[in-house]
């Protein structure tokens, strides 16, 4: 691997006038050694993506990595990031290298797709998650973190759980219930979680495309595990849009996300959704929609139990902001330390770590030549750790929000939704969804670590505990929180 080293500082008078958290270091992946045969590097990108790279991505613009089946190129200068992702996103297409083994799964939908294709998919499904319609779903995410709290109090007495699945459990109901009007206690959603879960343990990013370049005739290497459980989920995501499409077309049907995106109509071609582009796309509102913020809600609790002076502040927050017995949309603008905190544990443990792009035709990075079909990879993983653009890179302060410098590193160097044409549509629905639940969940209940079993995190289909994220809940009394 050559690395394109810090020829440019970034330069920032105002960031010393900021004090890092003196919390103990969240964990981090141990990088891999600087030179490891090609053997060597493959097998630690099987078990995991993250600790297979090395330590100076941290601190290098640009690094290029050839192999005899592909090259590629990872880049952490502003300026690229730029001219991939906004300023000549059909230059850079989405690559589907990593993303193969979820096409069983996931079909043609908006994650995959490219070009013509996914521009008429995001002309459907875009409307669905305009600004006004966060309002109209809020009551559901409400209800949802009621019940995920409720969920935990027969286990808040402090012994050690796996917050992971508790996450999972909350997250997948806030999909079903804005998306379906169905809690998730609901038997079809109840099967679905239970696929979901063994979909993940499948390991469906691994297979023979993720490492060579094969002709689409070529058939793919997939476990068999992987493929029952995505057509089990399909199946019941089948049944689903089913049942949805019979209320419509009885006029029964809920004004849910399902309802508006199965009624929208392309205003270019006049067609909506076919059955089967439907659960394609129910099937990516799933993964994406309950696995990134299950994993970004169990990475905060840990920050939490970690940083019990943050932990404090937030519990005292949303005491005095939520009243559980009003639905107020107002309160979300209330919970500013609930979202910093969101925000913090999105950048050290960004669910989706790297964003890949293919080269369509040859060009030039920092007067290195890119060829035609060479692999783009940006990485928020690293970007949101890079040396030159945060301080305390590693630390967990979520008080760098509010600071001039922070904002300054964030306006260059974050990205946990993309940005450009390709930006998560759902960005502004994650980002209230996660601070609300975490404010339903602290205000109730203390947090505190497993001091024997630190989580490992590890990269898959998302950044997860590689045993899980062990922590220990206590129920928290109101003078337990700073006024």
């Amino acid at each position: 691997m050559k690395d394109d080293g810090a020829r440019m500082k970034f330069d920032n008078p105002r960031a010393a006038s900021h004090q890092p958290s003196m919390c103990p270091k969240p964990v981090k992946p141990a990088p891999r050694p600087e030179r490891v045969s090609l053997f060597s590097y493959l097998l630690r990108f099987r078990k995991d993506i993250l600790s297979a790279q090395p330590v100076r991505l941290y601190r290098a613009w640009m690094a290029e990595f050839r192999t005899p089946f592909f090259r590629s190129f990872l880049c952490n200068d502003p300026e690229l990031i730029d001219r991939v992702l906004s300023e000549r996103p059909e230059d850079f297409p989405k690559s589907t290298r990593l993303f193969e083994g979820l096409v069983p799964l996931l079909g043609h939908s908006i994650f995959i797709t490219n070009g013509a294709e996914w521009q008429r998919q995001r002309r459907i499904i875009d409307p669905a998650f305009e600004s006004g319609r966060l309002r109209e779903v809020f009551p559901a995410m409400w209800d949802a973190a009621v019940a995920g709290g409720d969920r935990l109090a027969e286990m808040a007495d402090g012994r050690v759980i796996d917050v992971e699945p508790q996450m999972s459990h909350i997250a997948l109901d806030v999909i079903f219930r804005t998306l379906f009007s169905l809690p998730v206690e609901d038997s079809t959603a109840q099967a679905v979680f239970a696929a979901f879960k063994a979909h993940q343990a499948s390991r469906p990013m691994i297979n023979s495309a993720s490492f060579l370049p094969l002709p689409r005739w070529v058939p793919r290497l997939r476990s068999r595990k992987t493929r029952e459980s995505a057509w089990q989920i399909r199946d019941l995501i089948r049944q689903l849009v089913d049942a949805r499409a019979e209320q419509i077309a009885t006029g029964t049907a809920p004004d849910d996300l399902a309802t508006r995106i199965m009624t929208t109509r392309d205003p270019e071609s006049g067609f909506c959704f076919t059955r089967e582009e439907m659960v394609d796309q129910v099937g990516i509102f799933l993964l994406a929609g309950h696995e990134t913020s299950a994993a970004a809600l169990a990475w905060a609790l840990y920050l939490l139990a970690l940083s019990p002076k943050w932990q404090d502040r937030l519990a005292g927050e949303a005491q005095r902001a939520i009243d559980p017995e009003k639905i107020y949309f107002s309160t979300v603008s209330k919970l500013k330390t609930a979202r910093a905190v969101f925000r913090e544990t999105m950048r050290l443990y960004p669910p989706v770590p790297m964003y890949l792009r293919e080269a369509a035709c040859p060009t030039r990075f920092r007067s290195r030549s890119v060829p035609k079909g060479a692999q783009v990879v940006i990485s928020p993983w690293h970007l949101h750790r890079h040396e030159l653009f945060w301080q305390d890179p590693d630390g967990f302060d979520p008080g760098r929000w509010e600071t001039p410098a922070g904002r300054d590193s964030a306006r260059i160097a974050y990205l946990p939704f993309s940005k450009g044409a390709r930006v998560c549509p759902g960005s502004a629905f994650a980002m209230t969804e996660g601070p609300l639940i975490l404010a339903m969940l602290m205000r109730r209940y203390r947090v505190s670590l497993d001091e024997d079993n630190p989580p490992v995190p590890v990269a898959q289909l998302t950044v997860r505990g590689r045993d899980g994220i062990r922590l220990r809940f206590t129920p928290r009394h109101p003078d337990q929180a700073c006024a």
